[in-house]
């Protein structure tokens, strides 16, 4: 199938773009490659220690033989549900890798927060850049340098993207990501939904709002519905550097221990063969683009607007809004999963899962084909569904065919709509975007007069006292990168969706996040610039009248041109700007704050 002319310009701009950087990095990458092996390159005290603690037979494989030594980077703890069963994952790890005539050792371990435990509270003003600490810890994992191939251990929201972007800037290393799959399905989340919404009315108390989460998260794996996390899983398949098929098999399954050691044997494939396929030649400005591409058709979050900006530059590559706005063009949407619609991600893979949707777009050449990948047999391999041979006990990939859900899953000749989930917003306001897959065809365009509040705590305050009963845009300022972190606000989505249901006009206008969950208010989220840093969202007033337009792809306050550029820019109250960054160790990072690029630049501290 030839390539859609849409994506083969966009996938040439990009590479125009990113020229030097690019090039510049693959310069590094081919320097670091051509070394010698870690323990015959480090001097003998170095390469003592390293390996000082292994048992005998595999410290006289990785010495004497020269074999590959895996660098296993784990981002377990317990805390969270989709990283829990990881626990035992290094273990399974270490005695594949020995089979295989290999060694293998826990370089590290990374934080990993989970947002659903720190959603609403301070301690979510540390989790945008959590990201960057991952990646810094994964890099100071790799850094003792004796490592052949690495396999990452981890799933959720910045745990991936931030291992990714440590891993790139090891990008000589072949590397593969390790998934544990999404939790059983519990109390559905429409029902979680519908429950939340009587809470924030005051027509059902605590236990029965904590009776019904916890029906919904109620045991080990992700989430079940298409977040950040899931849409994590997703891009890695599209990126070809998960085990094909891996993402959404649960950590109860029979299979999912077998494919943790077929992510040994995988890596392993790679450095034994000498098949150059280290992780910086995988993630090429094709496989950027395919990402992009994975996460428009499946309406994924829009949390990856900022997060794989920051993943293709720590790769020398650069995109942005406008790459993904042109896609979204062409890109249909295939896939209907909750927020997008009822089902969860256990029935999305049971109605063809990523696999269906890869060969959709493949077949459809809104995919490059021709692309590196973890496997030798490329992307195609990815179109296929994991099952184990009832004779032999092995693994085996059968075909997707055709879906098993046209409720959930549709082919690309049959779409849910002809563009993909995801628009670019701009204007006078700034540029934001919108998860529209999620929203009413009759929300698509709202315009109405707005309230401005500084804080989400604020907007709460007058919804409880009766003030939002009528159409209106709610703008919540001062929430980005420089003001505190930029925090998700889905704290906010139940009061909004109340107020929708009663069949006021509603919408929110932010320059915070509200990631792969937002709803199905309309919500045009990571206004840059934002508040703090000069944006236009400073200049906003009571009564403006704000025109929300989905299908022109517009964000406009409607003030007279030359009122507006008189206007004088607001300040973050005082009491406010005093209390940002202090307590639950927000303090620690205020460099990142300072420091931090704007949203659509993937609000990168590191740059």
């Amino acid at each position: 199938m030839q390539l859609h002319s849409t994506v083969a310009a966009v996938t040439a701009r990009i590479r125009e773009r990113s020229r030097v950087t690019r090039s510049a990095y693959l310069e590094r990458l081919t320097l670091a490659a051509q070394r010698k092996p870690g323990a015959e390159r480090l001097g003998c005290a170095n390469v003592a220690h390293a390996f000082a603690a292994l048992p005998i037979n595999d410290k006289f494989r990785v010495v004497a033989e020269r074999a590959p030594n895996i660098g296993i980077v784990n981002a377990y703890n317990d805390i969270l549900s989709a990283h829990a069963p990881m626990q035992h994952y290094p273990e399974i790890i270490k005695v594949e890798a020995r089979k295989l005539g290999a060694t293998a050792q826990v370089a590290g371990g990374v934080p990993a927060m989970c947002d659903g435990v720190t959603q609403g509270t301070a301690g979510m003003e540390l989790s945008l850049f959590s990201r960057d600490v991952i990646a810094m810890a994964t890099a100071v994992s790799l850094s003792h340098d004796v490592f052949d191939a690495a396999l990452m251990i981890g799933v959720c929201d910045k745990i991936v993207p931030g291992l990714l972007i440590g891993a790139l800037h090891f990008g000589h290393l072949p590397t593969v990501f390790v998934p544990a799959g999404p939790m059983t399905s519990g109390l559905s989340n429409n029902e979680k939904s519908k429950v939340r919404e009587k809470a924030a009315q005051g027509l059902v108390g605590r236990a029965e709002l904590l009776e019904a989460e916890s029906k919904a998260y109620h045991g080990a794996g992700t989430c079940t519905f298409y977040g950040t996390a899931n849409s994590n899983q997703m891009l890695l398949e599209a990126m070809g550097l998960h085990v094909p098929g891996t993402a959404f098999v649960n950590p109860g399954n029979a299979i999912r221990d077998e494919l943790t050691r077929e992510a040994v044997r995988t890596v392993l494939d790679i450095t034994k063969a000498r098949r150059f396929a280290p992780i910086g030649q995988v993630v090429d400005e094709r496989c950027i683009v395919n990402a992009m591409v994975a996460l428009l058709a499946t309406g994924g979050s829009t949390n990856h607007l900022i997060h794989w900006v920051a993943v293709a530059r720590a790769a020398g590559i650069v995109i942005d809004w406008d790459d993904f706005s042109a896609l979204s063009e062409v890109v249909p949407l295939l896939t209907r999963v909750y927020p997008n619609g009822s089902a969860d991600v256990n029935q999305f893979q049971a109605a063809g899962g990523p696999g269906f949707v890869i060969r959709e777009l493949l077949d459809a050449g809104l995919m490059h084909a021709d692309v590196l990948t973890v496997r030798a047999g490329g992307l195609r391999e990815y179109t296929g569904i994991p099952a184990v041979n009832t004779e032999s006990g092995a693994l085996q990939w059968v075909d997707a065919g055709a879906s098993k859900d046209d409720t959930v899953v549709r082919p690309a000749s049959a779409p849910f709509s002809t563009h993909g989930g995801l628009m670019l917003l701009q204007g006078n306001l700034g540029r934001s975007v919108i998860k529209v897959s999620a929203v009413p065809d009759d929300r698509h365009v709202i315009e109405a007069p707005c309230r401005v509040f500084d804080s989400q705590d604020a907007l709460h305050l007058a919804f409880n006292a009766n003030e939002l009963n009528q159409d209106v845009i709610c703008v919540v300022r001062w929430q980005g990168p420089h003001a505190n972190g930029m925090p998700e606000l889905h704290k906010l989505t139940p009061p909004l969706a109340v107020l929708q249901g009663k069949g006021f006009k509603v919408a929110l206008v932010t320059d915070g996040r509200m990631s792969g969950a937002s709803g199905k208010v309309p919500a045009a989220i990571h206004v840059s610039p934002e508040a703090a840093a000069g944006g236009p969202l400073a200049k906003v007033r009571d009564g403006d009248v704000i025109r929300l337009d989905a299908t022109t792809g517009t964000l406009e306050v409607r003030v007279a041109a030359d009122e507006w550029a008189k206007r004088e820019l607001a300040t973050m109250p005082e009491a406010q700007r005093a209390a940002n960054g202090l307590g639950m160790g927000r303090e620690l990072f205020a460099n990142m704050r300072r420091n931090a690029l704007a949203a659509e630049e993937g609000a990168c501290s590191w740059l």
